[in-house]
Formats: C-alpha cells, sequence, structure tokens
C-alpha cells in the first residue's frame, strides 16, 4: 500500500451522511437568504400580490422542476463512498448550473431594465422554491442518521 499524498491527506473527506447535511443546509441557507432578500424588496414596495404570485411560481417550480435535481443529488450522494471529498456534494455539472446562476443574477442586478419588483419577484420565486425542494434532502438526512 503507498503512502497517501499530500492531496489526499488535505482532501476534506465526509460521510455520505455528511454530504446529505452539507448538501440541504446549503440550498436551505441559500433559499432563505434570496427569500428574504427578495420578500424585503416587494414588501418595501408594499406588494402582496406580486408576493403571492411569486410563491405559487417558486411552488410549482420546486414540485415540477427543483424536486428532481434534489432527488438526483441525493441519488448521487448515496453511491459516493464514505469519505468522498465534501466539494462533491454536487456534479461538476450542478456546480457549473449554480456558477452560471450567479452569474445571471449579477448580470440582473446590473441591468438597467431590471426593476425591482421584477428582482424582487425572481428573489422569492426562486428562494421559495429552493428551500422548499430542500426538504427533500432533509427527509433523506432524516432517515440515514
Amino acid at each position: 500500500m503507498s503512502p497517501p499524498t499530500l492531496l489526499s491527506r488535505l482532501k476534506p473527506g465526509a460521510s455520505r451522511n455528511a454530504h446529505l447535511l452539507a448538501a440541504s443546509l446549503l440550498w436551505s441557507c441559500v433559499g432563505t437568504a434570496l427569500l428574504a432578500r427578495g420578500s424585503f424588496l416587494l414588501l418595501a414596495k408594499i406588494d402582496i400580490l406580486l408576493f403571492l404570485a411569486a410563491l405559487l411560481f417558486g411552488t410549482l417550480k420546486s414540485l415540477f422542476i427543483l424536486d428532481k435535481s434534489v432527488k438526483k443529488s441525493i441519488d448521487r450522494i448515496l453511491r459516493l463512498a464514505d469519505g468522498s471529498c465534501l466539494g462533491g456534494v454536487y456534479s461538476v455539472k450542478t456546480w457549473g448550473l449554480i456558477a452560471g446562476m450567479m452569474f445571471m443574477g449579477y448580470v440582473l442586478r446590473h441591468s438597467s431594465w431590471a426593476t425591482v419588483e421584477l428582482m424582487g419577484f425572481l428573489y422569492v420565486a426562486i428562494g421559495w422554491s429552493v428551500l422548499f425542494s430542500s426538504r427533500e434532502g432533509w427527509k433523506v438526512w432524516r432517515e440515514k442518521s
């Protein structure tokens, strides 16, 4: 057996259960932050109807789109070996999607045509959908704990 390399000794290895916790926590924190930011934008304008529409849109997005992605991520995590790198909590494709969404958020925030209402709507809808879909990860994490 060869000695471990420096890179393998520095790797933040974690159990599958820790990966499930990290994924669920990350989805919950990001969802909560976006939901809070969007709520502040919409409720500061006292636009309750737009806020409720964003929640409805986010719920539909969660149920019909994101839940499938979360379940794929969970299945992928459950196939990982214990001790896998914690950064592998998501696939390279998923990390790319996250980076792309962050970039698009940056572009929208700095565009001249993005109104406060549009940004608030998007933040609430996306934040709620991500937070709501995190329930799938938390459910599996509780079962495996």
